[in-house]
C-alpha cells in the first residue's frame, strides 16, 4: 500500500471504528402510538378491549402529517407468558400485524418493552427473573422481527429504576449479546437508570459507558417532561416565573454527555398539557435545541384510548392540538444522520 491510501486507510479506521455504521437519516419528531402496553392487570387480555395496537387508519393519519417513526410500548408477560419460553403466538401475529401496516407505509416501529425492569412485579436479576430468561426475550424477539422491514429497532427496557438500577448494566448488556445473535443491524435502544430522566442521566449512567455492541449501532433514550418534578403528571399549571428554558436545561446534561463522549441518543418520551401556551413555548425552544444537536424526540403520547389525558396529542376531527401546532415545526426539517 502506497503513503497515501496508507493514510487514508487510517483515517477511516480512526473516523468510522471496525463496526460502524451507515448514517441513516433519522426523522426529528416521532410519536409515541400507546395502548399495546394497557391492560396490565388483564393477562392476557383481549386485543381491541384489553389491551390495543395501531391500526391501518392510525399509521395512516400520522404518516400523513409527517411521522414515519413510532414508538410502540408492550408487555413482556403478554409477549412470553411464561419465562424462557416461545413467544405467545397470537400476540407476535398481532405485532407482525403492525410491522406490516407500517412497513407499507413507509414507516418503522421501535418495539419497546415497556416493564420497568421488572416481569410481574419481579426485577431482573433475581431469582425469580435471572438475566438468562430476560436474553431469551431479547433473542426470541430479535429472531422473529430480525430483518423485518417495519422494525426500527429494539427498546430494550422503558424506565428503569428502584432496585432495578444496580442490575440494569448487567440487563442491558445480556440484551445487546442476545439480539446481537440474530440481528446485526437494527439499532438497540437502551434507557438509563433512574427512570430514564435526561437531568440526572450523568450522574447515574456512567456504567452504560462500558456496555459493548459488536455492531456499534447503541442509541441512548432518556425521558424528559417539564412539570416541577419532572414526572410528567403535570398537577398545577406553570408558575409564575416558569422559565422558557426548563426544557432546555433538563436536556443539556444529557446531551452534553452524549457529545462527551461521542455517543447518539434519543429523546424517548417528552409530553406536555396544551392548557397554558408557556408549555408549548418551552417545547418549541427545547424542540430547537435538540434539531442542533441532532437527538429526535418522540413525543408521548398519542393513541385512541387516552380519552381526556391532558399530554394527549391524538388527532380529533377538526381540531389540531397546541402540543402538535409545536411539534408540526419541526417533522419537515431536514432530518439529521
Amino acid at each position: 500500500m502506497n503513503p497515501l491510501k496508507a493514510l487514508c486507510f487510517a483515517a477511516s479506521l480512526l473516523l468510522f471504528g471496525p463496526f460502524a455504521q451507515a448514517a441513516t437519516p433519522t426523522p426529528m419528531v416521532q410519536v409515541n402510538l400507546s395502548g399495546a402496553e394497557f391492560g396490565g392487570d388483564k393477562l392476557p387480555g383481549k386485543a381491541n378491549y384489553d389491551y390495543v395496537f395501531p391500526s391501518a387508519t392510525a399509521l395512516s393519519t400520522w404518516k400523513s402529517k409527517g411521522v414515519t417513526v413510532i414508538r410502540v410500548p408492550v408487555l413482556w408477560e403478554r409477549l412470553q407468558p411464561t419465562l424462557s419460553s416461545p413467544l405467545d403466538a397470537t400476540h407476535a401475529k398481532e405485532i407482525d400485524q403492525v410491522l406490516k401496516l407500517a412497513a407499507a407505509r413507509g414507516m418503522s416501529v421501535i418495539l419497546d418493552v415497556h416493564n420497568y425492569g421488572k416481569y410481574h412485579g419481579n426485577i431482573i436479576g433475581s431469582s425469580s427473573v435471572p438475566y438468562t430468561a430476560y436474553g431469551n426475550l431479547m433473542w426470541r424477539m430479535a429472531d422473529r422481527w430480525k430483518g423485518n422491514a417495519g422494525l426500527n429497532g429494539y427498546d430494550i427496557m422503558n424506565e428503569p429504576n428502584g432496585d432495578f438500577d444496580a442490575n440494569w448494566q448487567t440487563a442491558a448488556q445480556t440484551a445487546i449479546t442476545q439480539i446481537r445473535r440474530y440481528d446485526t443491524v437494527k439499532p438497540i435502544y437502551v434507557e438509563g437508570k433512574s427512570w430514564s430522566g435526561a437531568r440526572q442521566w450523568p450522574d447515574v449512567n456512567g456504567s452504560l459507558l462500558l456496555l459493548r455492541d459488536p455492531s456499534n449501532n447503541l442509541i441512548f433514550s432518556a425521558h424528559l417532561y417539564i412539570d416541577s418534578d419532572a414526572s410528567g403528571t403535570y398537577p398545577s399549571p406553570p408558575a409564575a416565573d416558569f422559565d422558557l428554558d426548563i426544557g432546555v436545561k433538563r436536556a443539556t446534561p444529557f446531551v452534553d454527555w452524549l457529545t462527551r463522549n461521542n455517543r447518539r441518543g434519543h429523546i424517548g418520551e417528552f409530553g406536555i398539557p396544551g392548557d397554558d401556551p408557556r408549555w408549548g413555548q418551552a417545547m418549541d425552544r427545547l424542540l430547537a435545541y435538540l434539531k442542533t444537536h441532532c437527538v429526535p424526540l418522540t413525543y408521548w403520547a398519542a393513541g385512541p384510548w387516552w380519552g381526556t389525558y391532558k399530554l394527549s396529542i391524538e388527532p380529533q376531527v377538526g381540531v389540531v392540538s397546541p402540543q402538535w401546532t409545536v411539534l408540526s415545526k419541526y417533522v419537515q426539517t431536514q432530518n439529521c444522520p
